[in-house]
């Protein structure tokens, strides 16, 4: 199954809306350089207008879109340095899908790159080249184009977004010819590119990409029939990290899944029809210990 069939049933409600070739992403891109001493600080904004164009305008896939099934994203570049068209800092990529049958959106991705360095002349125009590294800005930014497509296919099909992580993996292993450009190589750290899109791919860590797809469609997809069924459901769904957390510990993509889940399954748990939650609260304090204050707030 493709992207395209991502099957929101709430979409006959905008029948109305032709078809067209549209591109896959509907990014917010901002560059945040409040901290950065720099007299022409229009760079900044060019920077953040070519990065959103960019990520918004390439067709990354061979698949039609309709506009109301784009991918909706942010990227928050936040600058600590700035020398010569040399740039450093942080990125914060978030992503969120609609739930069926509601109007509500679930975050299904947030994550904090520290390893952001590249360098940019002002007005430099931007050119994907899946078969060669052409710069690390081009690199990162495609990167986390395909990272995001991949993980909102997993959340719609079990492994649907298997083609997009391996053209990331493709990105990465591009990248890691290049000289003084850190996060793309497994020597790396733990918090790096390189082993979100190796962990991602790797069995070891495959409850990760099963709970993504079981806990989204399986589970939150049938709240609007049955909430409190769908309660259970979920509980079933987040403890299958109990089989990867024996494995791995406290491993990036358990971390992730939680970064980006904590307020949710904080207000899911908190609210509503009565269900037992003894045990997914034990297990949330040892799934997750850095989101513990949130778990307290869960009344059995």
């Amino acid at each position: 199954m493709k992207l395209l069939k991502r099957f929101y049933s709430f979409l006959v409600l905008f029948c109305a809306v032709s078809t067209v070739n549209a591109q896959e992403l509907n990014f917010t891109v901002q560059v945040n350089a409040q901290n950065v001493a720099q007299p022409n600080q229009t760079i900044f904004t060019t920077l953040e207008t070519s990065m959103q164009e960019f990520l918004n305008n390439t067709k990354w896939t061979d698949q039609k879109f309709k506009e109301i099934e784009k991918i909706n994203a942010s990227l928050v570049f936040v600058v600590t340095n700035y020398d010569n068209d040399r740039f450093s800092g942080n990125f914060q990529i978030s992503v969120s899908r609609p739930v069926y049958n509601s109007s509500y959106t679930t975050p299904i991705f947030n994550f904090k790159d520290n390893d952001i360095a590249f360098e940019y002349v002002e007005y430099a125009p931007f050119f994907y080249n899946a078969n060669q590294f052409e710069n690390n800005l081009i690199s990162l930014i495609s990167f986390y184009a395909y990272t995001t497509l991949g993980i909102d296919a997993d959340t719609f099909e079990k492994r649907g977004g298997q083609e997009f992580h391996e053209q990331a993996q493709t990105i990465v292993n591009l990248a890691q010819g290049s000289q003084g450009v850190a996060g793309w190589k497994a020597s790396d750290g733990l918090l790096s590119r390189f082993r979100l899109n190796d962990d991602m791919l790797s069995d070891t860590y495959k409850e990760y990409r099963d709970v993504m797809y079981d806990y989204h469609i399986k589970g939150l997809d049938a709240f609007s029939k049955d909430s409190k069924s769908g309660k259970i459901l979920l509980k079933k769904y987040i403890m299958q990290f109990e089989e990867l957390h024996s494995r791995r510990p406290n491993s990036l993509l358990q971390r992730t899944f939680f970064d980006a889940k904590a307020d949710e399954i904080m207000s899911i748990y908190s609210s509503g029809p009565a269900v037992d939650i003894r045990d997914i609260k034990t297990s949330l304090q040892k799934l997750a210990p850095n989101q513990s204050s949130k778990w307290r707030n869960i009344k059995v």
